[in-house]
């Protein structure tokens, strides 16, 4: 049975960069591999880091508490440009858990909730109203409830939001396309018998 998550939480940090695309967020030179893992250090990188490799102290990342943030808040068309989908494990392997910006790029929110990353979205004045209050401190947390559909400042105001209903159990089951599939495998399978009955010229024999 997967694990139930109704609360994604901690410290979130602000990234107030509108049109940031899925090349920032993920650089095409990492992208020179055949697995998933070892990412992390890729994510955002020309922003952690300058063309020496030296961290950029004024980038928030590189900032006291705020190196590995579980939600971050983001500019208007976050993930927009390439369809890369390293872009969002990327960002997963950083420890986030949540993207809060006032949109998002189409191709970039696809892959974020098939990946269960997840993204709310929020008018800008909201937006920005978060990223004011969590720049004051990290240990200020910013809390997500996936019940109530609440996002929860660190001075406890309450932002709503909405996600599909698909996305949210995706989310809060822990579930990836595959297993959100086979949640219906009776049903499935009820429809490939009456399929094979109606026409079972269509069958595929198996002659090995």
């Amino acid at each position: 049975m997967a694990d139930i998550a109704n609360r994604i939480g901690g410290v979130a940090a602000a990234i107030p960069i509108d049109n940031l695309d899925t090349d920032q967020i993920m650089p095409k030179q990492f992208l020179r591999i055949i697995g998933k893992e070892g990412l992390a250090k890729g994510a955002l990188y020309d922003l952690r880091f300058d063309g020496n490799c030296v961290p950029r102290p004024d980038f928030v990342l590189n900032r006291p508490g705020y190196e590995k943030p579980a939600v971050l808040i983001g500019g208007a068309n976050f993930g927009c440009g390439s369809s890369r989908e390293h872009a969002v494990w990327g960002l997963q392997q950083l420890g986030v858990q949540a993207v809060i910006a006032s949109s998002f790029g189409e191709i970039f929110f696809g892959n974020a909730f098939n990946n269960r990353l997840l993204l709310i979205t929020l008018d800008q004045a909201s937006v920005d109203a978060l990223a004011v209050e969590v720049a004051a401190d990290p240990a200020r947390h910013l809390q997500i409830d996936l019940e109530s559909m609440q996002v929860y400042s660190p001075s406890g105001r309450a932002f709503a939001f909405s996600i599909g209903e698909r996305n949210r159990r995706m989310i809060v089951e822990g579930l990836d396309m595959i297993g959100l599939t086979l949640q219906h495998h009776g049903a499935i399978e009820q429809f490939e018998a009456r399929h094979f009955a109606a026409a079972p010229w269509m069958r595929v024999l198996n002659h090995g």
